[in-house]
């Protein structure tokens, strides 16, 4: 039995899909977008018109544009800055960085602030990212298009659908619910997010003929994280942040890790734990709350120039991360692998022990296939995972839908 589609469903489908394939080129003409969406021209123009009248989208002029392109000149589109305005905020250990966004993903407006994270109750801990939140949004004035959704980014577990932080290395506090707050003082529709999995959205984004159907991003920084895309989606649990890997168990009842358990990769991988043992420290001992960047890289110096108890320390974190990704790999194929944030400063040590435990393992069979790729700086990522989350989210439930917002024209120059 066959089911059909409703007109008006049928219509709100292909309009989020003329609106993606804009967000995805750059610059794409009406040809490129029939080619993209398998719509027909007619369905296309006709979209785009409509889309255009909205002020959604705007015919495009300038170098990107497909007039400047060999063969006969196509007027190009493109997304109306104007049209909406996102809040991105990444809350991460010490540290809570805030910015606008507009509609074609441009940043307005950014925000970075200094906190002690693990020092703050938990009311002020939401206090703070309701007022920097607050703050970006009052230099916002009238200068672009409406405030529509907020994205936060969190350090730690999160349940994204109740918009709550459960766990996280970088508060004492547990259950923090950032999402009702958030809504319930600014009315607008929220989402919390796992930092790593938005690491993994934003490189997919990027990058999508490397980072498409099956990729790992890792996090290596004061604590260790992973995003996994398996077959184009974002892998998730029952909480978002199911790809839990600077928590899985490298030694039983090994190193002390700031989750409080003993063994996990993060306990011999994390930027606290390599300075723990290059200190000579016992691994039991706490671990210290924040390294200095700079003291990190004295370490790496320290251990490129001689054998001794520092490149001691980054040989145990190489051999932590490369079992956990083989082990990873044994359950699934191998994969493009991101390295991303302060750790990627010593990944030249680091790398040639990974491949070495990797090949150790069952999934170690294919390492030669295995490529990496390095970021040392985490945030833009973050923010631009969070900031595709929201807008992509106004793409299929707002303007996809043809909801009746009424937003300024203008076209790109």
């Amino acid at each position: 039995m066959s089911i059909g589609i409703r007109h008006d469903d049928l219509r709100k489908r292909n309009r989020a899909m003329v609106i993606s394939a804009v967000r995805r080129a750059v610059q794409p003409s009406r040809t490129e977008i029939v080619r993209a969406t398998e719509l027909s021209h007619s369905t296309i123009s006709a979209i785009a018109a409509d889309l255009i009248s909205e002020g959604i989208l705007v015919e495009a002029k300038g170098e990107g544009a497909s007039s400047a392109r060999r063969g006969r000149p196509q007027v190009a589109l493109a997304l109306s800055p104007q049209a909406a305005t996102v809040v991105t905020a990444v809350l991460s250990l010490n540290i809570l960085s805030v910015a606008l966004v507009d509609y074609a993903g441009s940043t307005i407006r950014e925000v970075t602030k200094r906190l002690p994270t693990l020092t703050m109750a938990k009311q002020e801990l939401i206090s703070t990212v309701m007022a920097a939140v607050s703050e970006i949004i009052a230099g916002h004035a009238k200068r672009g298009g409406p405030i529509l959704r907020i994205s936060l980014a969190v350090q730690g577990i999160t349940d994204s659908e109740a918009r709550t932080l459960l766990w996280s290395p970088i508060t004492p506090h547990r259950n923090v619910e950032f999402g009702a707050a958030l809504e319930k003082a600014f009315g607008l529709p929220v989402t919390v997010h796992n930092d790593c999995n938005m690491i993994t959205v934003a490189l997919n984004w990027r990058d999508p003929e490397r980072y498409g159907d099956n990729f790992i991003a890792i996090l290596l920084s004061h604590g260790i994280g992973m995003g996994l895309m398996l077959k184009g989606r974002l892998f998730t649990g029952p909480h978002s942040s199911a790809g839990e890997f600077g928590h899985m168990i490298h030694k039983p009842d090994g190193a002390l890790c700031r989750c409080g358990r003993n063994g996990c990769i993060e306990a011999y991988a994390g930027n606290y734990a390599i300075w723990r043992k290059a200190r000579g420290t016992s691994e039991y001992e706490p671990p210290p709350s924040d390294i200095d960047a700079s003291a990190m890289e004295e370490l790496a110096q320290a251990a490129r120039s001689r054998e001794g108890i520092e490149r001691d320390a980054f040989r145990a974190a190489g051999e932590a991360i490369g079992f956990g990704i083989g082990g990873l790999f044994a359950l699934i194929d191998p994969a493009p692998v991101a390295i991303v944030g302060q750790g990627v400063s010593a990944f030249d040590i680091l790398e040639p022990v990974i491949r070495e435990a990797i090949g150790k393992t069952a999934g170690g069979q294919h390492s030669a296939a295995i490529s990496f790729d390095t970021d040392l700086n985490e945030m833009p990522l973050i923010r631009e995972g969070c900031a595709m989350t929201a807008l992509t989210s106004l793409d299929h439930a707002v303007f996809g839908a043809g909801a009746a917002i009424s937003v300024p024209r203008r076209d790109v120059a």
